[in-house]
């Protein structure tokens, strides 16, 4: 089963990943896209390592996310994705100082994630930010960021069976798979 968890910071969707994984029993891989490139993004990284089992590997995947699923998705596990958004910012910021608008790479990266994700076994459960319920940014790269994190979420969330919606740590779904 895919399900993606999207919602606004700190609404406790990566909180409610984990909480599913643990539900679930089964082995647990977390697929990580953060980088720390600063020391606030780094005490971030750490708090959510701190909150995870001891037990659930991680795995670093800042650029090749669909290679990480490829490798860690099996029958009778849980992967756990977070955050499709920061996988996008990791390909936008160019993995340095000079962010690009060239985004060809990236569309054959997601593109690969998109036709992966319906063959996947297992639990996969993909956390991402809702960057549209603002007003639309007034820099050109906040704008192709927006714009790219909408169109990766209704891409991703077609090919979910489940889709969760989280507001102030609480669960509202989206799409669920129709009952038995």
């Amino acid at each position: 089963m895919r399900h993606l968890l999207i919602g606004g910071a700190r609404s406790g969707k990566s909180a409610l990943a984990e909480t599913l994984a643990r539900q679930r029993g089964w082995p647990v891989t977390y697929i990580a896209t953060a980088r720390p490139a600063d020391d606030e993004m780094a005490q971030r990284i750490a708090h959510h390592r701190a909150r995870r089992p001891a037990d659930w590997p991680s795995v670093e995947a800042p650029l090749r996310l669909a290679a990480a699923l490829a490798a860690h998705a099996a029958s009778g596990r849980t992967v756990i994705v977070d955050c499709l958004t920061l996988w996008l910012s990791n390909w936008i910021s160019g993995g340095g100082d000079e962010p690009i608008t060239d985004l060809s790479a990236y569309s054959g990266e997601k593109q690969a994630l998109l036709d992966l994700l319906p063959r996947l076994a297992g639990d996969v459960l993909l956390v991402t930010n809702e960057v549209g319920s603002g007003i639309v940014p007034m820099g050109r790269l906040s704008r192709i960021f927006t714009d790219e994190a909408g169109r990766l979420n209704q891409d991703v969330a077609a090919r979910c069976e489940r889709v969760t919606l989280v507001v102030a740590g609480q669960p509202l779904t989206l799409k669920a798979p129709a009952p038995d």
